[in-house]
């Protein structure tokens, strides 16, 4: 009886850990949440080809303060640069018309991803309360190196930054806590 019954609480210790993860939405889904709630918006614009964006997945998006630090202070979105989604962002239909469903790997570049000024894989892409883009952030992070976005953007910390050499002492005296 006793086994049975340690054996249950490492199942629900097991499954209540694997349970926490970021609560990923599609673009549209978030748009239409911040026009409910006000809320930044964080974008992962992977690729399924990518090894670095699985890395993201596996290394930095698993962690549990990014976890929940997403989860608190962002709509989170996750967006295949390469996909067939129709994004319908500040009264304009982004597509990927030359999408190829059949392709393998690299597929051409959807619409929005140019648009968002994405140029390499991940990119993780931030945007304010009202949609405006705010920034993207090309590269695998770890959480730690991610921190510093998540809270520079979140707090809004970023908009007093004028300089690179401003942001260069925020990076360097910023105290995370991942």
């Amino acid at each position: 009886m006793r086994k049975i019954s340690i054996l249950s609480l490492l199942f629900l210790v097991t499954s209540f850990l694997q349970a926490q993860e970021i609560n990923w939405m599609s673009m549209n889904e978030a748009l239409e949440a911040q026009e409910k709630e006000p809320k930044k918006i964080f974008m992962d614009a992977y690729t399924t080809w990518c090894g670095p964006c699985k890395m993201l997945d596996r290394n930095t998006f698993s962690n549990k303060d990014v976890i929940q630090y997403v989860n608190e202070n962002y709509y989170a979105v996750k967006f295949n640069a390469e996909g067939d989604e129709e994004i319908n962002f500040q009264d304009k239909k982004f597509t990927n018309p030359n999408f190829d469903p059949n392709k393998k790997g690299r597929n051409t570049m959807h619409q929005f991803t140019a648009a968002l000024g994405v140029r390499g894989y991940p990119t993780l892409v931030f945007f304010d309360e009202e949609a405006n883009l705010i920034a993207p952030i090309t590269g695998y992070r770890t959480p730690k190196q991610l921190e510093v976005y998540l809270k520079l953007f979140g707090t809004d910390d970023y908009k007093k930054m004028t300089t690179k050499k401003a942001f260069a002492e925020y990076q360097e005296n910023f105290e995370g806590t991942f």
